[in-house]
């Protein structure tokens, strides 16, 4: 029996219910966090965020990417939000982070969270909550997010290049960067499903079309079919053009991501690397071969395993007043 996608979203919510109870007490976050310090504090995040993917949708990939990124560098304690400063600089200016788009409104969120509730709900939260929002809001899987991460007081560019997976790397390179988390390889098939949404920029796939091993040759992991495409709408020293990760379908979260790794149309060489391990191909071919069976309910847990890497809780960090400063 076929259920409304409305219909199969609410059902999943409340499959989803027992695995946010089974990491709500993980290093200090739990569910209603802010209950009694700061009653509505999601449901204003919820609520500023309907309105802000209502005029622009696209946001919700680099949401997604940049509490990613939060995570993958000191644990997800807000760092990738800071400004840099005259004598370092910060997480945002890593190349990683130059394509990030949307830290206006996380500011204008926590602005209105504290005029609310003044020091009360971090940015890391902020961060985390935005990001389960944006997905939900296309669509995609929701999760409840257990609360009570603190800020961290240091970013650091250097850290950022270190600890973040890049777009070129092989299957071993990527298996080691999300062990180093705690994550295992089923989380990176999962998580690397968030690239159903999104869009990139040429030059950071380029090389696959025009000089892939330095003789100016392609990608032979690439489809010969989809090249052309790909060279029509990217020229070789084209900086600023963005090709949607998945044409056609990039506005709605779902499992085209994966289908399209089964037929060498990954954009980055990491998404092909998926297909280079027993365990991970899997993965890929079963989201493709059964449109997405598992992939919202895995997704959801897998976000909020990622969201309890490295947090800060208790007295450490801070709750900065601004996202973009330390106090």
């Amino acid at each position: 029996m076929a259920f409304p996608r409305n219909v199969a979203i609410f059902l999943l919510h409340l499959v989803l219910l027992p695995i946010a109870f089974q990491h709500c007490n993980a290093k200090g976050l739990k569910l209603d966090f802010y209950k009694k310090t700061c009653p509505g504090a999601e449901a204003t995040v919820k609520h500023m965020m309907t309105g802000f993917m209502s005029r622009a949708p696209t946001l919700a990939a680099s949401f997604l990417r940049m509490h990613f990124h939060d995570c993958f560098v000191r644990g997800c304690d807000g760092s990738v939000l800071l400004n840099s400063t005259r004598k370092s600089k910060s997480e945002k200016d890593a190349i990683p982070n130059q394509t990030l788009r949307g830290f206006q409104v996380i500011d204008t969120i926590k602005s209105a969270l504290e005029k609310k509730c003044p020091g009360v709900v971090s940015c890391a939260d902020i961060l985390a909550l935005v990001a389960r929002d944006a997905v939900s809001l296309l669509n995609g899987p929701f999760w409840i997010v257990p609360l009570g991460r603190r800020d961290g007081r240091v970013s650091l560019m250097n850290e950022a290049l270190a600890n973040l997976p890049p777009p070129f790397a092989n299957i071993t390179e990527l298996k080691a960067s999300f062990a180093a988390k705690g994550l295992n390889t089923k989380d990176l098939a999962v998580l690397s499903g968030g690239h159903t949404i999104g869009n990139a920029h040429c030059f950071v796939f380029s090389s696959r079309l025009y000089n892939f091993t330095g003789k100016g040759d392609t990608d032979p992991s690439l489809d010969p079919k989809y090249i052309p495409f790909l060279k029509k709408k990217c020229k070789p020293e084209d900086v600023t053009t963005l090709v949607e990760m998945t044409p056609g379908t990039v506005k709605s979260f779902d499992e085209d991501y994966y289908t399209l790794i089964t037929k060498g149309r990954g954009l980055f060489q990491s998404d092909a690397a998926l297909l280079d391990d027993r365990q991970t191909r899997a993965y890929v071919k079963l989201q493709a071969t059964s449109h997405g069976s598992t992939f919202f309910r895995d997704f959801a847990a897998s976000m909020v395993k990622l969201g309890k890497v490295g947090v800060l809780t208790g007295k450490a960090g801070e709750i900065r007043r601004h996202c973009a400063l330390v106090n």
